[in-house]
């Protein structure tokens, strides 16, 4: 004769359950840019660390669809990166960055 395991004593369904997660309706969530989320002012030219992100390994400007930024600020990045461009800030090629060494080592102290 084999022994079952004791149950233990049953508790109404609601208490055993985890609160469940709303399931979303129409998919994904909505991106939100990443600008707006940091609320940055200004997209500044000179400052290089930001703009660099979001510049790709060739030296491309990245899309709006690839980076999640809205069409205003995207705009301004745009315009951000071609100015440090011009005042040799950033890259325009890949070449450029083979030769620079670009993103330039951080320093370890």
């Amino acid at each position: 004769m084999v022994e079952e395991p004791e149950k233990a004593p049953e508790q109404p369904a609601e208490a055993t359950e985890a609160p469940r997660q709303k399931k979303r309706r129409y998919g994904r969530r909505r991106k939100v840019c990443p600008i707006c989320a940091e609320q940055v002012k200004h997209i500044d030219y000179k400052n290089t660390a930001f703009l660099r992100r979001f510049l790709s390994d060739r030296g491309r400007i990245e899309s709006r669809r690839k980076l999640n930024t809205c069409a205003k600020h995207q705009r301004a990045l745009a315009r951000a990166i071609k100015r440090a461009r011009h005042v040799a800030l950033l890259p325009f090629t890949a070449e450029h960055i083979r030769k620079m060494g670009w993103p330039a080592p951080t320093p370890t102290s």
